[in-house]
């Protein structure tokens, strides 16, 4: 059956995107019911020495220990990580990870720039052998909001232009370039005048369709719609005339999946038009859709991949710029030229990390579990009106509330509800966009696991009615 969709029944939500407002009425009463004595000093403190924003400080509560899928308080409420700004994907505290530091911090802790070591090289051989195609040239740096940074440079470089072409409602990063790419008030707003080119164009989003075409029960009806919003790249790219790239997460961390065939179009308008094609695989990289990369479910190599966040094992903060070899063009020139650029340490958690998620077989998990999450979530819809639609690949998962399904009107009082009832019965994630639980499991979680968490979600739904 054909829905209604289209942005006039859409609220504006400015005030929403990359996570759950952390100054809500129902988090302020979950705090406040939820701390002991001596967890409140600790807020207290917290409170009283970091710069308060939006989505951090105040915080939710103070941690004491991570182990596997679980975060513990203060308090001692354990809770499944379903959130874990997606650097577990081998879980916290693995031992073979720990292990691995322990002797290199005994063997080559740091290593000054001028100089380069076995761990680095290891480490930028391998992303070359397990990257997509051609993608065979890296660079390291301690943050992936720097990685962006980086591939940008390397973009007006490589082409002699300058503007860039991204997504409204996208995240890049927080840093200058990151949040001049990303389409996120939150980050964007009260900044004066960002990148000079950075130009914007609606996303993917066949559910809540920014060109208002309609869906088919949350797909995209493409004989109707014709992938209008791949074409709208090609549009703009052709209008513009000197866009250096296109950058984009090829699966939206809200999270919402491409229609098919959307990739290879602007794949496609890239080369005609001499723009690259940069994907920031940060958050969903390494695994969490179930292949290594998520570049990899559409059959597209862009020419320039980043990784981030997972990548240090949820240890040590490390990115990566991989590109082709064919954009070895600055050695002239300073790009990244970075401190830690071949730190040994993080170094070797990166390496560790993938190793780990090869050899216990990480990712063929996050597909299995992920399938079996996603037919469960797929029933729970058919009994609950509240779920409009259920999108995701592999572990990268997004549940989305409505208060209208044939409107789609964001349900985002009752999404903020959900969350705190779920965190009070021992499962974490975020919500995206408002209304969207988003349900970023490690890749080790078990099947068990998973159907332990829906139960608690679940549970947390019905109670809407």
């Amino acid at each position: 059956m054909l829905k209604k969709s289209g942005p006039a029944s859409r609220p504006s939500l400015d005030g929403f995107g990359e996570g759950d407002s952390n100054l809500s009425p129902n988090r302020k009463r979950w705090m406040d019911a939820n701390q002991d004595q001596d967890s409140r000093r600790l807020l207290e403190e917290d409170n009283r020495y970091f710069l308060h924003q939006s989505l951090s400080t105040p915080c939710l509560a103070a941690v004491r220990r991570l182990e596997g899928i679980w975060i513990e308080d203060t308090v001692g409420r354990r809770y499944m990580d379903f959130h874990g700004n997606n650097v577990h994907h081998i879980g916290y505290g693995h031992p073979r990870l720990v292990k691995a530091l322990k002797e290199q911090i005994d063997e080559l802790p740091f290593s000054p720039r001028r100089f380069t070591n076995d761990t680095a090289v290891d480490l930028a051989r391998k992303l070359c052998e397990i990257t997509p195609g051609d993608l065979s040239k890296v660079l390291f740096v301690t943050g992936g909001s720097d990685a962006i940074d980086m591939s940008i440079k390397l973009a007006r470089a490589a082409t002699g232009r300058h503007k860039t072409i991204s997504f409204w409602d996208s995240f890049h990063g927080a840093g200058f370039g990151g949040l001049s790419l990303g389409g996120e008030a939150l980050f964007r707003n009260n900044m004066g005048p960002l990148l000079p080119g950075s130009e914007h164009i609606a996303p993917f989003a066949c559910y809540q369709c920014p060109y208002g075409h309609k869906d088919i029960d949350g797909q995209p009806d493409i004989d109707a719609c014709h992938l209008a919003c791949a074409n709208m790249v090609r549009y703009v790219l052709e209008k513009e005339g000197d866009v250096a790239a296109v950058v984009a997460e090829p699966v939206r961390a809200v999270p919402y999946v491409p229609p098919m065939g959307f990739w290879k179009e602007v794949r496609a308008a890239c080369d005609a038009y001499g723009a690259l094609l940069i994907f920031d695989e940060i958050p969903n990289g390494l695994g969490k859709t179930g292949r290594m990369f998520t570049s990899e479910h559409f059959d597209v190599v862009p020419d320039i991949l980043v990784l981030g966040k997972a990548l240090g094992g949820g240890m040590l903060p490390i990115a990566a710029m991989i590109t082709k070899p064919e954009l070895d063009i600055l050695a002239d020139q300073a790009l990244g030229h970075y401190t830690h650029e071949k730190n040994p340490l993080t170094a070797r958690a990166a390496l560790t990390t993938i190793e780990i998620i090869e050899d216990e077989d990480l990712v063929e998990n996050a597909a299995r579990i992920g399938g079996h999450a996603l037919e469960r979530l797929e029933d729970m819809k058919d009994r609950f009106p509240l779920i409009g639609n259920v999108t995701g690949l592999g572990l990268c998962i997004g549940v989305e509330l409505v208060t209208d399904r044939d409107e789609k009107t964001p349900a985002i009082e009752a999404a903020d509800r959900v969350l705190h009832r779920c965190l009070e019965d021992g499962l974490s994630f975020k919500t995206t966009m408002g209304n969207v639980l988003t349900l970023t499991p490690p890749l080790i979680v078990t099947e068990t696991q998973m159907d332990d968490a829906l139960g608690i979600l679940e549970a947390a739904i019905a109670a809407e009615r």
